[in-house]
């Protein structure tokens, strides 16, 4: 008999799950919930719940790593979500819904199920989300032809008025179609910074119409009534097609994948929130990186990579940002995934776990993280099966695990 992949999938993690169990001899223990943005219902799920797309929920096994199906899904409350973002405090999910533009608020309760609170209608689609460590913000960068910045003011999670909206243009280049890509913002909540590419510069399939740079990275400064002002000399140079970033834990670096490039770009953050470029760089990923992740610690970062259809895993010197590839004991830095990776993400309980949502595999992957090394093992049972065409992954601490954190 022949069975599907999903089928195939669906067995390998159940007999993975169930051979942990065996040889630990106790019952599997969640540490983190993972949430995961899909096109459509879970495998089994009546496949009209939610023909928008839809968030799964999954436990994460603190001994094996492996990902189980915790509490039921729910509808994304729009069309194709894209991006998922977490409050600080861990009570809080948001998902970018891009074919109907909006932005839906769900409270996450102590078993990690969600519940639908608020809606807002965006003027463009969603791209990207970010949470201010304090709560008080939710910034979306969205648009199709332009780009730009919004800052909603929140409260208790709920999503109020647009506090700050800043177009995403370049001055020398007026006319030209800008797409935006990622947003993130500073833990000390200083800054925001947001990633786009010039279409007009750069158009792979046709003809471009700019001599621009093709790649940019724009600043924010954040005041304490959440106005927003250029950092200085922003925006910077991002290579080609930036396709995701992240800032590490201690606000003093800032790294960006170029997808067209296959690199990856390190910036320090200097007085006013400027940023010049790390030395050494740019660094190489695997082909076409998707996603950007840094431990919870900022020791480690790790790229999820298109085309190879893997990880790529670095180690941060902590003094100068500096990444350098972090080997695994088959003597490579590349970690297979399934098929087409589009995020990647580290749980934040343990520090101890990196996972992946892949597109075009319908799955989860995981790998348990090595805490010295920071280079990368395949977690029982992995890949994990999924609805279809997942594009998003967020995780949260369960219950009292505290998150893990480094001091500068």
């Amino acid at each position: 008999m022949k069975f599907s992949k999903a089928r195939q999938l669906f067995l390998v993690s159940t007999i993975g799950i169930l051979v942990a169990v065996l040889f630990s001899g106790c019952n599997l223990v969640t540490i983190d919930y993972l949430f995961l943005a899909t096109q459509a219902t879970a495998i089994g799920n009546n496949p009209n719940a939610c023909p928008g797309g839809e968030i799964e929920i999954y436990a994460v096994d603190s001994q094996s790593g492996a990902v189980r199906k915790a509490a039921s899904p729910v509808c994304s409350g729009g069309k194709t979500p894209v991006a998922l973002a977490v409050s600080y405090d861990e009570a809080h999910l948001y998902a970018a819904n891009r074919d109907d533009m909006t932005v839906v608020h769900f409270t996450i309760a102590s078993n990690g199920s969600l519940a639908s609170k608020d809606t807002v209608h965006l003027g463009d689609a969603p791209v990207s989300l970010a949470v201010s460590q304090s709560g008080k913000q939710l910034f979306v960068v969205s648009g199709t032809t332009s780009a730009t910045l919004t800052e909603y003011s929140l409260s208790s999670g709920a999503i109020g008025s647009i506090t700050a909206q800043r177009p995403l243009t370049l001055s020398a280049y007026p006319g030209d179609t800008i797409i935006p890509t990622a947003v993130t913002v500073l833990a000390n909540g200083g800054a925001v910074y947001t990633t786009a590419y010039d279409a007009s510069a750069y158009n792979p399939s046709g003809t471009t119409t700019s001599t621009a740079n093709p790649g940019w990275l724009f600043g924010f400064t954040i005041d304490s009534s959440g106005n927003l002002a250029p950092t200085p000399g922003s925006p910077y140079s991002a290579g080609v097609k930036p396709s995701a970033l992240v800032a590490e834990p201690t606000n003093r670096f800032l790294y960006v994948t170029d997808f067209a490039s296959s690199q990856m770009i390190g910036y320090g953050v200097y007085t006013g929130f400027a940023l010049n470029f790390l030395q050494n760089g740019p660094f190489r990923t695997g082909n076409e990186p998707t996603g950007i992740a840094v431990d919870p610690r900022g020791k480690f970062l790790y790229t999820s990579n298109a085309v190879d259809s893997s990880v790529s895993a670095y180690v941060i010197d902590l003094p100068t940002g500096t990444p350098s590839s972090a080997v695994n004991p088959t003597g490579s830095s590349i970690n297979a995934t399934d098929t087409q990776p589009s995020a990647v993400a580290t749980e934040p309980a343990l520090g101890r776990y990196v996972y992946t949502a892949n597109y075009l595999g319908n799955s989860i992957s995981g790998f348990r993280l090595d805490p010295t090394a920071g280079n990368l093992k395949q977690t029982q049972g992995t890949p994990y099966p999924t609805g279809v065409k997942p594009t998003a992954i967020a995780l949260v601490p369960r219950g009292n695990h505290s998150t893990q954190s480094v001091t500068p």
